[in-house]
């Protein structure tokens, strides 16, 4: 089983009339309600310190979606932890409140696709400085808002020491804690039990603390596969058999192409796996997956069902977003069917 891309993509593409949005648009959290797509999505422009921020589009259809201003909802604030950039949204929602996480740095990483491979700038900082900042470090932060226009910075709730990204809450609390997935990258070796870069749970009694809670190891990646680097992808959706969930694998120890696996996770224990993707999803193939500033990269951070149909909107080689789409009970059934 394959997602189906949508004939009409990239839906959103950069856009050369506003300077901020002129090179890169990808990685969109989408929340659908009362017959509305709203859609914050990640973007930069020409800058070769690499600013990013985020912008908002709104859908009557999920697919044909209209930027709402010709200015960023939300931007990094220099001199701040998330100084830098802020990216990679994945949206939840409390009673009336969105909550959204959300990567940052303190400075720009600078256009990261000329640099090798992981590598983002780092500017001098004296030798007493974090190392947050010494290392232009991936933290994850928290913000809520009522309207997508209008946001609060609520904090850091990764540890600063940790390149901690891919940091998705799940949309209930489950057994009275909230729960939070999350990988941080240091966490691999003898220590761990983990050779590659794995997705952990976390379990809280508050959505904003998180720090120095145990982390739980739910899934790693595997050796000589397309999935060696892992990472959480999309906010967990509520099925009747369990937690619908997509990640993303990376071959080659995490330098290689970006593809994309499923988890179906029990609903009062999300710890307990009842399925695991053993073949990918979706892969790169497409011009705008394969040619890039990410060559090769299909990267979901938001899904959402829509009569019986699921919605799955990733970025396509850190440039363009796209739409993909299957029937809900199909996948469910191949994770269960085609399980590890």
């Amino acid at each position: 089983m394959k997602l189906t891309r949508h004939s009409a993509n990239p839906i959103l593409s950069p856009n050369p009339k506003n300077e901020w949005e002129s090179l890169v648009t990808c990685n969109p959290g989408v929340w659908y309600e009362d017959g509305k797509f709203h859609m914050l999505y990640r973007a930069a422009g020409a800058d070769t310190e690499h600013v990013i921020r985020l912008g908002l589009a709104i859908s009557d259809d999920g697919v044909n979606f209209e930027r709402v201003s010709s200015e960023p909802v939300f931007s990094p604030v220099p001199g701040y932890p998330d100084g830098g950039c802020v990216e990679d949204p994945r949206i939840v929602k409390f009673d009336d409140d969105f909550y959204i996480t959300y990567a940052f740095r303190p400075f720009p990483p600078g256009q990261y696709w000329n640099f090798a491979h992981d590598v983002v700038n780092r500017p001098s900082q004296g030798a007493h400085a974090p190392i947050f900042m010494k290392e232009n470090m991936g933290n994850s932060g928290l913000m809520r808002t009522k309207d997508f226009r209008t946001f609060e910075r609520l904090g850091r709730i990764t540890d600063s020491y940790l390149d901690d990204r891919d940091v998705i809450l799940f949309p209930e609390k489950i057994n009275g804690k909230y729960v939070l997935m999350h990988r941080p990258k240091q966490y691999v070796g003898e220590n761990y039990g983990v050779k590659h870069p794995s997705i952990w749970l976390k379990f809280s009694d508050d959505l904003l603390d998180w720090q120095g809670k145990e982390s739980h190891l739910l899934i790693t990646g595997i050796d000589g596969t397309w999935e060696e680097k892992i990472g959480g992808a999309t906010p967990p959706l509520r099925t009747k058999e369990g937690w619908l969930t997509l990640y993303h694998g990376v071959d080659k120890g995490g330098s290689g192409y970006y593809r994309v696996g499923a988890l179906l996770l029990d609903l009062e224990d999300p710890l307990k796996i009842i399925g695991r993707t053993r073949d990918f999803i979706l892969e790169p193939e497409t011009d705008w997956e394969t040619k890039g500033y990410y060559n090769g990269c299909v990267f979901p951070t938001g899904n959402i069902i829509v009569d019986e149909t699921l919605y799955v909107y990733y970025g396509a080689a850190d440039k363009y977003v796209c739409l993909a789409t299957c029937p809900v009970q199909e996948l469910v059934d191949f994770i269960k069917n085609n399980n590890k």
